[in-house]
């Protein structure tokens, strides 16, 4: 992994992902590997799609021609990896780009799937249990025309399974708005 992705970070590119399980396992377990400098240059240079956009719009590098949705709420669900790693801020600031788009951050703890944890049948009970504590009773009185938006794929598979709601990935929203 070290070998693919260090050319690319010695050329200043950095590297983006979508699903936060996926990003803060590589910033945080690559690390604890002990593989020294060229694991610390990777961490340095992978972001969150949604940090990426922030730290873009802040450097004054990001400009998304973007237009207002039909909808004009969204009701998010952070990602657990996303809370633990303080990126929510982030995940909100690249869903206000969406012009008239108010964002509703759902306080909600896990959603209970936990990747493949809530389809396993000793767990699903539990699983289901973590869902109903918050996010579900919160997906399901949003307003049918706003948005669910979660990163997590587990999290949209939870929430699709659990309600009539399907969630969207902030970069499905923001590839909605595009111009």
């Amino acid at each position: 992994l070290l070998q693919a992705l260090l050319p690319f970070v010695a050329k200043g590119v950095p590297i983006v992902g979508l699903e936060p399980s996926c990003l803060f396992t590589l910033r945080d377990e690559i690390l604890a590997m002990g593989l020294g400098a060229d694991a610390l240059a990777v961490c340095d240079n992978a972001f969150l799609f949604e940090e990426f956009l922030a730290r873009e719009k802040k450097a004054g590098r990001l400009t998304l021609a973007l237009k207002p949705l039909p909808q004009k709420a969204a009701f998010l669900h952070g990602h657990c990896h996303q809370k633990a790693f303080g990126v929510m801020t982030a995940v909100e600031e690249a869903l206000a780009l969406v012009p008239e788009l108010a964002v509703n951050l759902i306080d909600s703890s896990c959603c209970g799937m936990a990747g493949s944890f809530g389809y396993e049948a000793e767990h699903y009970d539990t699983s289901i249990a973590m869902a109903e504590l918050s996010l579900m009773p919160a997906v399901r009185k949003a307003p049918a025309d706003a948005l669910i938006v979660a990163d997590g794929t587990s999290c949209r598979h939870q929430i699709a399974d659990g309600s009539d709601r399907q969630a969207m990935h902030v970069a499905e929203v923001l590839a909605a708005a595009l111009a």
